[in-house]
C-alpha cells in the first residue's frame, strides 16, 4: 500500500499567518498557494492529483486542478495555486479553503486551509460609474477601518440634494446606487465623511454629470 503524507507550505505574496490562519491582502493579485506532497512509501506514485473542492466566492484560481506525474519515493514536490482576491471581499471574516489529493487507486487525502481577508491599506472614494450618468449610477469607495459614514450628493450651489448613506459601514469595499430620474441635467458632488471608532475623520469630495 502506498502512504503519502501531505505537507503544508503557504507562499504568498504579502501574507501573513496568524494564530487564526492566513490573512491575504485587500483586492491582490499575483497571490499563491504551495501544497507540497510527500510520498514516504517505497514505490512512485503517479498522476497524484491536487484540486481545490471549496473555496470562498471572492477567490479566484486560473486552475483548480493540479496533477504531480511522477512522486518518487521519499520526496516531496510542491502542487502551485495562483490566485487573486476579489475587492468585495469581507474584510476579517474567516473562511476555509480545502484541496483533496488523489491517487489513481482511489485513495486520497483532505487539506483545510483558514483564511481572511486584510482591511484595504488607505481609503478611498472612486469615480462614479457611469459618468455621465442617465438616470442611474453607482458610487463606491473603501474604509481601512469601520467607520461611521455620511455620503451626501450636493448641487453646484451646495443645496443638499440627497443623503445616500447615514450610518455605520465595515471595512473594505462598498458601492451605492443612485437614481437621479427626479433632478435636470447637470454637474453634482458628492461628499462622503468617515469617521472610524477613534474619533479619526476624513473627507472626500467628487464631481459627476447627468446628462439627460
Amino acid at each position: 500500500m502506498k502512504y503519502i503524507m501531505l505537507a503544508m507550505m503557504v507562499t504568498v505574496t504579502c501574507l501573513a499567518q496568524e494564530s487564526e490562519g492566513y490573512v491575504i491582502p485587500f483586492a491582490s493579485e499575483g497571490n499563491r498557494i504551495e501544497l507540497a506532497v510527500e510520498n514516504r512509501a517505497a514505490s512512485t506514485s503517479s498522476n497524484v492529483t491536487v484540486e481545490v473542492t471549496n473555496s470562498p466566492s471572492w477567490i479566484t484560481f486560473p486552475s483548480t486542478k493540479k496533477t504531480i506525474p511522477d512522486l518518487r519515493a521519499q520526496t516531496e514536490m510542491a502542487a502551485s495555486f495562483p490566485f487573486s482576491v476579489d475587492k468585495t471581499a469581507p474584510v476579517g471574516k474567516t473562511d476555509h479553503l480545502t484541496f483533496l489529493i488523489s491517487l489513481p487507486n482511489g485513495q486520497s487525502w483532505q487539506k483545510d486551509i483558514t483564511v481572511s481577508v486584510g482591511p484595504p491599506d488607505r481609503f478611498e472614494l472612486f469615480q462614479n460609474y457611469p459618468n455621465p450618468l442617465n438616470p442611474a449610477t453607482t458610487i463606491s469607495y473603501q474604509l481601512t477601518s469601520p467607520s461611521k459614514v455620511q455620503l451626501v450628493i450636493y448641487n453646484l450651489l451646495g443645496q443638499q440634494v440627497i443623503t445616500l448613506v447615514n450610518g455605520e459601514r465595515e471595512a473594505g469595499f462598498h458601492q451605492e446606487t443612485w437614481n437621479a430620474s427626479f433632478l435636470a441635467s447637470g454637474l453634482y458632488i458628492y461628499r462622503i465623511t468617515a469617521t472610524d471608532q477613534s474619533g479619526n475623520q476624513i473627507i472626500q469630495n467628487r464631481t459627476m454629470s447627468l446628462l439627460k
